[in-house]
């Protein structure tokens, strides 16, 4: 019981919150949908219903992710994550047409749209839980990549290195960032298409909010694919593995190495070429303190090193 309570505590906590606050929005957004007639507001709700399905998944994919290896599964179950968040895509894919077809509805037959108070209060309270959610990812993002930033300039620090993220902190990232921004789109088309003529501005709006959902799925389905085929780390994390190599006073090169990672972890391959004259007891002595190093990185999970001697030769070039 402890164990899982343990691995509950190391899921993501972005997915986490999301799925709390999403879970009371869908309700709110529902209501106000079917009271106010709004596509817009159908487009909101039918996004936050699939925010909510996905984190949910991403949260649980998460906490298993963090499983420790097993001799059955020597390389860990990181790319389990990427799995989940491959289900929460289909989730949220199926969701974009319907609401495309939704909005092309209501442009060919626009309705009048009630209940304006109860709509523009759901928008609010959900522009104010997007966006703290999406705080909260940016925060995350700054943690896992390790950036020494604070502020607003974490924003445009996130922006950059989302990439970097798990794939967890990346979907919410993207996913709240769209509901922020769809809130807004969708509380000015509902403000128009009410007091002004124009009154195909809520299927317009519907419409926009359902590629905006579309763009997310095939942003979060084409990371998730490249990380379950596998893919090289960052040169970030390589740049930060190559100094710990050579932080070793009788390392000389480094004559080749790859290192590839599962979800938000890497597992390290990589000869490294040492001084001239030790033994054999020596150069493994050497080999077990770099591997104790590299296993000190807190997202490096496998060290996989092999011994050879300095051949004269400048292999290793940083980036």
């Amino acid at each position: 019981m402890s164990t899982i309570l343990e691995l509950i505590r190391k899921g993501n906590t972005s997915s986490f919150y999301a799925a709390l606050g999403n879970l009371f929005l869908v309700i709110l957004k529902g209501f106000a949908a079917i009271s106010s007639g709004s596509g817009a507001m159908f487009a909101e709700a039918m996004h936050t219903g699939a925010d909510t399905v996905n984190q949910i998944f991403v949260f649980i994919g998460s906490i298993l992710a963090e499983r420790k290896p097993t001799l059955r599964f020597p390389s860990g179950f990181g790319r389990l994550i990427n799995v989940f968040c491959m289900g929460a895509v289909i989730v949220v894919t199926i969701m974009a047409y319907e609401t495309v077809l939704e909005g092309i509805h209501l442009i060919r037959h626009p309705i009048l749209l009630g209940n304006l108070g109860l709509t523009i209060f759901s928008l609010i309270t959900s522009m104010a839980i997007d966006g703290y959610v999406l705080s909260k990812a940016i925060r995350e993002i700054v943690k896992e990549t390790r950036i020494e930033t604070k502020g607003f300039a974490s924003i445009a620090a996130a922006i950059k290195n989302v990439k970097r993220a798990s794939p967890a902190t990346r979907l919410v990232f993207y996913e709240d960032l769209v509901a922020t921004f769809g809130a807004i789109l969708a509380l000015g088309a509902i403000l128009l298409t009410r007091f002004t003529t124009i009154k195909s501005l809520d299927g317009f709006a519907t419409i926009i909010i359902g590629f905006l959902m579309g763009g997310v799925a095939f942003r979060v389905g084409y990371d998730n694919m490249v990380g379950l085929i596998g893919v090289s780390a960052p040169k970030e994390v390589e740049d930060k593995v190559s100094l710990i190599i050579f932080s070793d006073p009788d390392v000389t090169d480094i004559n080749k190495m790859r290192i590839l990672q599962e979800g938000r972890f890497y597992h390290v391959e990589s000869y490294i070429e040492l001084r001239r004259g030790l033994t054999l007891a020596e150069a493994d002595n050497i080999k077990s303190r770099i591997r104790d190093l590299l296993l000190g990185y807190a997202e490096v999970t496998d060290v996989t090193l092999g011994i050879i001697e300095d051949n004269g030769v400048k292999d290793w070039r940083p980036s």
